[in-house]
């Protein structure tokens, strides 16, 4: 994501001024341009969060579930609005969420897709229409080395089925090959079936809905916000 990021930035008139990998990662000291497989940008990858924020109006990170906190702390230390994509969240972080929330716009994604970010509004809706007795499965699918399961935005639409009705909802799981990823809800009634899905093939999808989230990040109040708010969707009362 970091090098579909910086590949994709020139085209949404944003200027990278810091990337931050692991301290492990072979890439530190490289050019972000060029490990991008894009023209090099005078920007060498880094392991210092701090001193890329000074220079920062906005920071989009996908990186490690274990590193978000750190991560979240240290954007609202700095007063910096931060899209956080990572996924496989540790339990507990809404507390941090809403700390940060005070201090700058913070805007948390488990997928930056436009068309998942509508799927999720459909879902919600269909549930709340369908009558009770419709059972609902979701079905996922990526690639092989994906660690989550099920993978954020499958449990994202979960929490739109459950926010439409109560019930139970099945997940199925694929993990395999280069998927890059795929998500099919399935309301399964007595001689019928609604179906709802979204299946991405490109991964620079995401690098464009985050760009397009952070851009508008960077012009909002502090508070949580979602990519809903990014594309003018209206939640569900």
């Amino acid at each position: 994501m970091g090098r579909a990021l910086v590949a994709c930035a020139g085209a949404f008139d944003v200027e990278v001024v810091g990337v931050i990998a692991s301290v492990h990662s072979p890439a530190v000291g490289q050019d972000a341009g060029e490990m991008a497989g894009a023209r090099r940008v005078g920007v060498p990858i880094s392991t210092d969060l701090g001193a890329a924020l000074r220079a920062a109006q906005v920071v989009i990170d996908f990186s490690l579930p274990h590193a978000a906190r750190d991560h979240v702390d240290q954007c609202a230390l700095a007063r910096v609005p931060l899209l956080l994509g990572t996924t496989g969240l540790p339990e507990g972080m809404d507390a941090d969420f809403a700390r940060a929330a005070v201090r700058i716009p913070l805007l948390v994604a488990p997928n930056t897709s436009l068309g998942v970010t509508l799927l999720l509004d459909l879902v919600q809706r269909a549930a709340r229409a369908l009558p009770a007795d419709f059972d609902v499965s979701i079905a996922e699918a990526h690639h092989r080395a994906k660690k989550d399961a099920p993978s954020g935005t499958a449990l994202a639409l979960g929490r739109s089925v459950s926010a439409g009705r109560e019930g139970a909802v099945e997940y199925a799981v694929v993990r395999g090959g280069d998927v890059v990823g795929e998500h099919f809800v399935r309301f399964l009634g007595t001689g019928e079936e609604v179906s709802l899905g979204h299946r991405a093939t490109d991964r620079a999808i995401f690098a464009r809905g985050a760009l397009q989230g952070a851009i508008w990040l960077a012009g909002q109040k502090p508070g949580r916000y979602s990519m809903r708010d990014v594309i003018g969707i209206n939640s569900i009362n």
